[in-house]
């Protein structure tokens, strides 16, 4: 029985001895073949982008650190010192250098779409700098300008300086402007939260000086902050919507008032009420506009009875419904309002002499009548 018991024993010492050989013969051909189909692990220099990742062996995680280091490698020290000259250009001032204007363009090429425009005296920031070009962000404008119209370093800075102003903008709701620097001086007025003026003088007491109305003020410094501010550019859907709102402006400006009695000033209602008694209000003002326009034109008749019934002009005033809304007094008191703007000098059409259904013709159009 003894010598069954060693006989098992030396079986089992066999049998474990046998299975660490195989683990390790295995082990070893598992790394020689890792080692001939990628990086070895033993070359540190290769970085730990190179190895996939074990945790997820069929795509690793892009949180993963590997995949991190993968998307971000190092840099020579060559490479480093490069992009750190370029950074240090980056967002450092620069100014145009025009006697007007000049344009920004949406890459550095002559022939590309304009995006903007720098006025003179305005500056921005440098973003990018490309063979005789700079990315600047100037306000709301992005693009491209090129060097021979810019200032850059000191000559940006010392143009900046004589250009530019120190604005205190208020943080508080309520803000006295004080005649003097107590809490117990005359209050000039009250400055809104956000509101800014212009600034003089931080006195380093805790009042800063400022210009209030061509007044000096003074307000607290603990109250607001300070900016230095430039002009900025102007990017091209600014400029059109600034364009569209002069040409409004333009169409509403008044054109000054003509004296009328009150029979004309029904003889107009009744007319407004006739061409545009179904129209916005702004409609009715357009077509007391035009007769007025025409009043004062010199190419029509200069009263308003003879603009009205000229000879195949408006036809309500020709097949009598003119004159038959005039004499019946039915006259709702919206058309008597647009005809008194119209008198007043109001207009939303500007100094438009036509109008006609709309039929597609060029002009403004306001509700169903385009305008010319």
């Amino acid at each position: 029985m003894k010598k069954v018991r060693k006989l098992s024993l030396a079986i089992v010492r066999l049998t474990t001895i046998c299975s660490l050989v195989l683990i390790v013969f295995f082990s070893r051909g598992l790394t020689a073949h890792a080692a001939k189909a990628g990086t070895p692990y033993s070359d540190v220099s290769a970085g730990i982008s190179s190895i996939v990742s074990p945790v997820t062996p069929l795509g690793a995680s892009d949180n993963a650190i590997e995949i991190k280091a993968n998307n971000h490698p190092d840099k020579s020290s060559s490479s480093a010192s490069s992009a750190s000259s370029s950074d240090n250009n980056e967002h450092a001032l620069v100014m145009a250098n025009v006697s007007q204007v000049m344009n920004i363009r949406e890459t550095p090429d002559e022939d590309s779409t304009k995006v903007g425009v720098l006025y003179k005296d305005c500056g921005g920031r440098i973003l990018e700098r490309k063979d005789g070009w700079t990315k600047i962000k100037s306000g709301d404008l992005i693009g491209w300008a090129k060097d021979e119209y810019l200032l850059f370093d000191e000559d940006a800075q010392n143009l900046a300086q004589d250009v530019g102003k120190q604005i205190v903008t208020s943080q508080s709701s309520a803000l006295n402007v004080r005649a003097d620097a107590s809490d117990d001086a005359e209050v000039l007025g009250v400055l809104g939260e956000k509101t800014f003026v212009d600034m003089i003088e931080d006195l380093g007491n805790g009042w800063i000086s400022v210009d209030y109305n061509d007044e000096t003020g003074y307000v607290l410094a603990d109250c607001v902050t300070t900016d230095f501010k430039i002009d900025h550019g102007e990017t091209m859907a600014a400029i059109k919507q600034r364009e569209l709102e002069k040409k409004k402006a333009k169409l509403t400006e008044n054109r000054g008032a003509v004296a009328a009695d009150a029979d004309e000033l029904k003889l107009l209602a009744a007319l407004i009420q006739c061409e545009a008694g179904n129209q916005p209000y702004e409609g009715r003002v357009a077509v007391g506009a035009v007769v007025m326009n025409r009043v004062k034109s010199g190419a029509y008749p200069n009263t308003i009875q003879g603009v009205i019934y000229a000879s195949g002009q408006f036809t309500p005033a020709l097949n009598g419904t003119v004159d038959r809304v005039y004499t019946g007094g039915n006259i709702y008191d919206t058309n008597y309002q647009a005809a008194q703007a119209a008198l007043n000098g109001e207009t939303t059409v500007g100094g438009a002499l036509h109008f006609r259904r709309n039929n597609g013709r060029e002009g403004q159009v306001i509700g169903a009548h385009v305008f010319w």
